[in-house]
């Protein structure tokens, strides 16, 4: 903000990184657990290993989960006065 970032242009930015940390977790994940799917069939009962509604709403919680553990930082530093942060430096 010192430089001239907008509070908006802050908060993108740092939700923009955590989406991507999320992304990158969810894609390793799904990896992982279709990968596992012989394991995962002896202990889930009644759904199948490979569901995709299964599959498809624990990627939006975890997505959902993540963006809200970002927004407070973003928040937090989209309100941080410039000339306070300069002298914390």
């Amino acid at each position: 903000m010192a430089l001239g970032a907008h509070q908006s242009t802050i908060l993108k930015m740092i939700l923009g990184k955590g989406a991507g940390l999320i992304a990158a977790g969810i894609v390793i994940g799904l990896g992982v657990s279709y990968w596992f799917t012989r394991f995962l069939a002896s202990q889930i009962w009644g759904v199948s290993v490979t569901d995709r509604w299964t599959f498809g709403a624990v990627v939006i919680l975890i997505a959902l989960v993540g963006l809200a553990a970002g927004l407070l930082p973003a928040r937090r530093a989209a309100r941080v006065d410039p000339l306070i942060a300069l002298r914390w430096e």
